[in-house]
């Protein structure tokens, strides 16, 4: 169980080994190497999802490394609640960006081996912080910097344990 302490309150998250190993294991050792630490949600938007892993405070873009496989033909699917690896529209470029699925996503999903059938991997569950997910996700957001969605109250990630 990883639990992310936001601004907001705790976000805890389970990771599902068994069928995203990759992107488990990925955003294991981001969390393990304090990455996310100082991070924050930087688009959020009603209804779908809220996205982080990637930006500082101050929306500098951090280095991350080489982008994984996706995992996104291995069987889960993006519903309310569920994690999963954010990425360009090029099928295997996540890095460490996630998103939280805020409503049963389907068009998220794997459908073919093709650049528009690939979808997004899902590799974990919101376990306890739904709460805190739905207060985020009800942010006024704003454009910053060349970003829309950007909430206008920063939402920062102070701390990442691991159990």
């Amino acid at each position: 169980m990883i639990i992310f302490t936001t601004n907001f309150g705790n976000i805890e998250i389970e990771l599902n080994m068994d069928k995203a190993p990759v992107s488990s294991k990925n955003f294991l050792k981001y969390c393990q190497d304090g990455f996310y630490e100082g991070t924050i949600f930087h688009r959020v938007i009603k209804g779908f999802m809220i996205q982080g892993g990637g930006f500082t405070e101050s929306m500098q873009e951090k280095t991350t490394r080489a982008p994984i496989a996706n995992e996104a033909n291995r069987g889960l699917k993006n519903v309310i609640g569920t994690i999963a690896m954010a990425r360009t529209d090029a099928p295997h470029s996540a890095t460490a960006q996630f998103f939280i699925n805020l409503e049963d996503n389907e068009f998220l999903d794997h459908t073919a081996t093709t650049n528009k059938g690939w979808g997004y991997a899902v590799f974990g569950t919101v376990t306890a912080g739904m709460d805190v997910v739905n207060a985020i996700a009800i942010a006024n957001t704003t454009s910053k910097y060349g970003h829309d969605d950007v909430p206008c109250e920063t939402i920062i990630v102070e701390k990442v344990t691991i159990k």
